[in-house]
C-alpha cells in the first residue's frame, strides 16, 4: 500500500494518534467518514424526532443493501442488516428445519456461541453435533470433512477465521463439497469480513454472517446476513413482527420474500447509515489492497515476536491472517495484555471457555490475540515488541 495512501487513512483515523490499537478483531478504530456518518444521522434525530429522521435518510439506508451486495458478490434482496454477528447467526440456524437424527458438521475451532446453539438443537431436535478433525496444520481437514458425508448432513456449518488465532480455514474447499453433496452451508465471516475479500459465489455458501465492529470498522451494535436467494423462502425465521411479514387477515399472515425477512422493525438507523459507511470506505480502499496489507503486517510481526525470549507463536493453519496470538513464558495473556493496555497499546485475550476444542487440545488457557489492519504500521510494531520484551519485576 502506498506511503502517501497509509498516511491519508491515519489521519481520517484520529484515534491512531494516541493508542497503538492491535484489538481489530475486537472493535477496530473507526475513520473519520464512518463517525460522522454515525453522529449526523444521530444529530439529527435530535434535531426533528426518530420517525422523522428515518424519513430522510431512507436512500441511506436502502443503499446500505447494495453496498454489501457489492462487497460480498451478490443481490441486494439477499441481505440483511442485523443488531450484531451473533443475533444473524443465530437468525438463519434456528430458521433451518432439523429434525432427530439430522447431522451438524463444523470446526474443531468453532466459536463458543455458535457451539452453544448446536448443543441447544442436538437437545430440543435430537440432532448430533461432529466436529472435523483438523490435517497436520491445524486448519479443517476437507478430505475428513468429505468422508463423513452421508445423507442424514443437514448442515456445515463452519466458521472462516476463528476468534481466538490467526487460522483461515479453507472456506471454498468446504463450499465444494457442500454443493456437490447439496447440503446446507452457513459461514460465520465475523472476522475475515474487511480483512480480506469475500465472494459468496466463489465460496458457495448459502449463508454467511458478520459484525460491522470488527475489521470492517463500522459501529458497534451492527451485523448482517446473506442468504442464497432461492434458499430464503424455505427459512422460516425464528421470530417474526410487522416488518418480516404482511398481516393479511385476522387469522393469517404472509412473511416477505426477501432475506429482509430476518430483520425487525425497531433497528439502529445510524448504526445502519455507518455500516453502509464503511463498506463504501472498504470498497474504496480496495479488499485485495487491504489484505495484502494485513497480511503483510502480520508476518512482519510474527517474524518480530519469534527474535523475543519466551513469547511462543500459536497460531496454526495453512494461511494465516492479520490475526496474531501468542504466549510468553512466566506472564498469563491478561496480565501481559494489561501491561500492554499501561504503554496505551490494545490488545485482546483469547481464552480456552471461547474455543474449548481447539485450546483445550492443545492445553492453552489463555493467549494474547493481537489483531492488525491496514492502518497499523512497521513502527508500532516495533514499539509493541519493544515494550513485549521488558522484564517483568
Amino acid at each position: 500500500m502506498n506511503p502517501n495512501k497509509i498516511k491519508r487513512i491515519r489521519e481520517q483515523t484520529p484515534g491512531s494518534a494516541g493508542v497503538i490499537h492491535f484489538n481489530n478483531a475486537g472493535a477496530a478504530l473507526q475513520p473519520a467518514p464512518v463517525f460522522e456518518a454515525v453522529t449526523d444521522h444521530l444529530n439529527l434525530e435530535y434535531q426533528i424526532g426518530g420517525y422523522e429522521a428515518a424519513a430522510k435518510a431512507l436512500p441511506k439506508t436502502e443503499a446500505f443493501y447494495q453496498s454489501f451486495a457489492t462487497l460480498l458478490n451478490c443481490q441486494p434482496n439477499e441481505i440483511a442488516f442485523i443488531e450484531n454477528a451473533t443475533r444473524a447467526w443465530d437468525m438463519l440456524f434456528y430458521s433451518i428445519p432439523f429434525k432427530k437424527g439430522d447431522r451438524i458438521l463444523t470446526a474443531r475451532s468453532e466459536y463458543v456461541s455458535n457451539y452453544l446453539a448446536y448443543l441447544q438443537v442436538a437437545e430440543r431436535h435430537g440432532v448430533t453435533v461432529e466436529a472435523v478433525p483438523d490435517d497436520e496444520s491445524g486448519q479443517l481437514d476437507l478430505a475428513a470433512l468429505e468422508s463423513m458425508i452421508d445423507e442424514n448432513v443437514k448442515l456445515i456449518a463452519i466458521t472462516h477465521i476463528p476468534t481466538h488465532g490467526g487460522l483461515v480455514n479453507p472456506a471454498v474447499g468446504v463450499g465444494k463439497i457442500a454443493r456437490k453433496n447439496n447440503i446446507l452451508y452457513l459461514l460465520d465471516a465475523c472476522q475475515s469480513v474487511g480483512q480480506m475479500p469475500l465472494d459468496v459465489q466463489e465460496i458457495g455458501c448459502d449463508m454467511l454472517t458478520g459484525t460491522g465492529r470488527k475489521f470492517l470498522r463500522g459501529p458497534r451494535g451492527t451485523g448482517f446476513l446473506y442468504v442464497r436467494h432461492a434458499l430464503i423462502e424455505s427459512l422460516e425465521p425464528p421470530f417474526i413482527d410487522l416488518h418480516a411479514a404482511n398481516w393479511i387477515d385476522q387469522n393469517s399472515y404472509e412473511i416477505r420474500p426477501d432475506a429482509r425477512r430476518f430483520e425487525n422493525w425497531e433497528s439502529h438507523i445510524a448504526g445502519r447509515v455507518g455500516l453502509a459507511a464503511a463498506v463504501d470506505y472498504a470498497l474504496d480502499i480496495g479488499l485485495d489492497e487491504i489484505k495484502q496489507r494485513v497480511y503483510s503486517l502480520a508476518q512482519t510481526f510474527r517474524t518480530k515476536l519469534t527474535e523475543i525470549p519466551g513469547v511462543v507463536l500459536r497460531d496454526i493453519g495453512t494461511e494465516q491472517c492479520g490475526i496474531v496470538t501468542f504466549t510468553k513464558t512466566g506472564e498469563t495473556g491478561l496480565q501481559i495484555s494489561k501491561r500492554l493496555r499501561e504503554k496505551q497499546i490494545n490488545t485482546s485475550v483469547a481464552v480456552v471457555e471461547h474455543a474449548r476444542i481447539d485450546m483445550g487440545e492443545r492445553g492453552l488457557k489463555d493467549m494474547v490475540r493481537a489483531s492488525l489492519h491496514y492502518y497499523n504500521t512497521e513502527a508500532e510494531i516495533e514499539r509493541f515488541c519493544e515494550v513485549l520484551a521488558e522484564t517483568i519485576n
